[in-house]
């Protein structure tokens, strides 16, 4: 039998923000002018920023380095252009990555003269310095997401998941009504749920829109979902 995970709970209202009219955001750790020293990481995972871009606006050319970005596409569409030449829109369902290695410059842009964009920005630290910017993007259903954990980030890459250079693998998924679905995190490793859409239950915690569960080793147990979108994080614990 599993030992159930231990877990912490982040509530969704603890996080920082910040409105600047066309662009509102959350953020679960310390970002911009927001800075709490008890949420700066969770192992590699550096950044959690529920974004809200008006339509026709977005994040003009900016720079990056040594840092695993990725956008995981909530409402609407996003527009991405960037040095090394890249451009796409990716739509709701879908996940831009980007590894900035020894350096990109980038944008981010709502395309639609009339929808906001809803996303979540997500860094992650990697495991190596000054490699090769690349990027890459996926495009998942609702039948990828439903009623399971999907892999859509991983170091090598299985199951047709993107490759990130960080010991990490990334699952998404939907859940409602008796939808469920279990997972373990194995010794050595620890676990990041962030709801980015309705409730559910994790290991009998309660958790909405917005809310973050920290974990320990072990199994979670995902039930009682009520519109639910959410991540798992599975990642390797840093020295």
């Amino acid at each position: 039998m599993t030992t159930l995970a231990e877990t912490r709970l982040i509530p969704a209202d603890s996080r920082g923000g910040a409105d600047h009219g066309w662009l509102k955001s959350r953020f679960s750790f310390s970002f911009a002018d927001w800075y709490d020293p008890d949420r700066m990481q969770f192992e590699s995972l550096r950044v959690i920023n529920d974004d809200f871009v008006a339509a026709g606006r977005g994040f003009p050319p900016h720079s990056h380095r040594d840092a695993e970005i990725f956008s995981y596409i909530l409402e609407g569409k996003l527009e991405h252009k960037d040095s090394m030449g890249n451009g796409s829109t990716v739509s709701a369902g879908g996940i831009q990555y980007m590894s900035a290695g020894s350096g990109v410059t980038h944008s981010e842009f709502n395309p639609s003269a009339s929808d906001d964009v809803r996303f979540l920005q997500i860094w992650l630290l990697p495991d190596e310095q000054g490699a090769a910017p690349r990027y890459d993007t996926l495009q998942l259903s609702e039948t990828d997401k439903r009623g399971t954990l999907k892999l859509f980030l991983s170091k090598t890459g299985r199951g047709g998941s993107l490759s990130v250079r960080q010991d990490a693998d990334i699952y998404c998924g939907l859940f409602d009504g008796s939808e469920r679905a279990s997972h373990v995190i194995a010794p050595g490793r620890a676990g990041y749920i962030q709801v980015a859409k309705g409730a559910l239950t994790v290991n009998g915690t309660k958790l909405s829109k917005g809310d973050g569960l920290a974990l320990t080793a072990g199994g979670l147990e995902i039930s009682g979902g009520q519109e639910a979108e959410i991540l798992l994080f599975d990642l390797a614990k840093l020295n």
